[in-house]
């Protein structure tokens, strides 16, 4: 029997790709946390876990009528972002896949109410939110991707992950969840975006977001899940990345308002050019 052995919100900015000197000279001389955090949380929690299979809920990997899982045998290649093509270019990745359980995730979360397929056509796009963790994180283990459909809410996100933590009880697989976006996301304007590149919360787009932000992460320590999914209708307001499907799989994976795991930090809460990036860990008790 499968179990999901442990589930993290992990920040992709797109500044943890950069050469470190770039990323100090972004950031007033200083690093940011999310780097050393994520080679952190490899060293202390995925090399203690050694989870077989690793699945990324992946915030820019936009699905329309339906949610899908990534279905190949391996996905290999060099990654260049079209958001961001200097800052992420040609970037290697080579991640073996579970058919198998990517088919019982489509299978489970679609007899929960979604449609939700596998998808295993070799020229699929792979998205950064999956490279750039990879690019820290992976040693091997099977890594699979699930598309936060655009046109999804609140309850399909948690149906979602219900099927998703239905299929990995199924499976033989100790699996780490990974909801890789950010929280409040809202961007400031191109002609403002370089007086705001530094690390510092105080440059979040809008002060009530970061103060939205900082409520869940307060909850998130406590394990108050239900808190945070209760209140989405207010923190819609501020913008979440993805509708906040990422973390929403995540927790109905875990078992939705019924969910108590504490989290613990693994960076600061920082500032990517208006929005919100943090790592937290969930520990299975």
């Amino acid at each position: 029997m499968g179990e999901i052995v442990g589930a993290a919100l992990l920040a992709h900015a797109p500044t943890i790709m950069m050469a470190k000197e770039d990323r100090y000279e972004l950031n007033e001389g200083k690093e940011i946390s999310l780097v050393p955090g994520l080679e952190r949380f490899r060293s202390e929690v995925m090399d203690a876990l050694r989870p077989d299979t690793v699945i990324v809920l992946d915030s820019h990997w936009f699905t329309t009528v339906e949610f899908c899982v990534s279905g190949q045998e391996r996905r290999t290649g060099l990654f260049t972002s079209d958001e961001l093509p200097r800052g992420m270019s040609q970037v290697p990745y080579d991640l073996k896949g579970n058919p198998a359980l990517a088919g019982a995730i489509a299978e489970r979360a679609t007899a929960c109410g979604v449609r939700t397929n596998a998808i295993a056509d070799p020229c699929l796009p792979i998205h950064y939110p999956t490279v750039n963790l990879a690019h820290y994180l992976h040693r091997g283990e099977e890594w699979l991707s699930v598309s936060c459909a655009q046109t999804g809410e609140t309850p399909d996100f948690l149906a979602v992950g219900q099927g998703i933590g239905h299929a990995v009880a199924a499976s033989d697989r100790r699996v780490l969840l990974l909801a890789s976006g950010s929280m409040s996301h809202r961007f400031w304007p191109l002609s403002q975006l370089h007086l705001h590149e530094a690390s510092d919360p105080i440059h979040i787009s809008r002060p009530e977001a970061r103060e939205a932000d900082l409520e869940r992460l307060e909850w998130f320590y406590r394990g108050d899940h239900a808190s945070v999914i209760d209140t989405m209708p207010e923190f819609l307001k501020h913008v979440p990345e993805a509708r906040f499907g990422h973390y929403l799989m995540m927790a109905g994976a875990c078992g939705g308002r019924e969910w108590t795991w504490p989290g613990v930090r693994y960076s600061d809460y920082e500032n990517a050019t208006g929005t919100s990036q943090v790592h937290v860990w969930f520990a299975r008790p």
